[in-house]
């Protein structure tokens, strides 16, 4: 009786001693942890960015082709040194898509500022401005004004992306049948913030 009874106290403190040894082991990251480059122009807070990118005041740009490396994921932000300051991206109304998913819309491995020298100095002049001309590629808009939230954008092929400058004001990108700007609507403060200035005719 004595020996089973304490065949059991130790079967008990091994299972207890797994479990704790278990408990303490790290789980592996939901995402991976890319080196790369910020996508898109992101405005921050300080040390987070939010998927909506209100152009508001207190904001500053983080520019688009900054160094990124992601460092942690949780719930539902990620962390990462972005032009070596720690700073936070978070997923405050695309909760449609996981946040790996999410991470890897805004840190890229491709530098973005490689694929804009190829572009016609006006719409480089837009993307660096933050600003969006008719003439652009989907491309070209997410680089200068950032991803439009999927909640209310499900499909990047849609005709029509919805943005928001601020909780009152919103504006909308319309492309044509190739894909590229046609026109952007909203209200005049909206639009003397997100529409470049025609470029000067020769």
């Amino acid at each position: 009786m004595l020996n089973r009874l304490a065949a059991a106290t130790l079967l008990a403190a091994t299972a207890l001693t797994a479990t704790v040894v278990h408990a303490q082991r790290p789980s592996p990251p939901p995402g991976p942890m890319i080196n790369g480059y910020l996508c898109c122009n992101m405005r921050t807070y300080g040390e987070s960015i939010s998927d909506i990118n209100y152009d508001e005041q207190g904001t500053s740009i983080v520019a688009v082709g900054t160094p990124a490396r992601i460092t942690a994921y949780d719930f539902r932000w990620f962390s990462l040194d972005l032009g070596g300051k720690p700073q936070r991206i978070k997923n405050d109304y695309s909760r449609n898509i996981t946040l790996p998913e999410f991470a890897q819309r805004y840190v890229v491995t491709q530098d973005p500022k490689q694929k804009m020298a190829a572009f016609a100095p006006a719409v480089r002049e837009a993307i660096l401005a933050a600003k969006v001309m008719p003439g652009m590629t989907r491309e070209q808009v997410l680089m200068a004004i950032g991803y439009p939230v999927a909640s209310e954008n499900p499909s990047l092929d849609a005709p029509v992306w919805r943005y928001w400058r601020d909780s009152w004001s919103e504006f909308q990108v319309q492309f044509d049948d190739k894909g590229l700007v046609k026109t952007v609507v909203g209200d005049p403060v909206a639009l003397s913030r997100v529409l470049a200035a025609a470029p000067a005719q020769p």
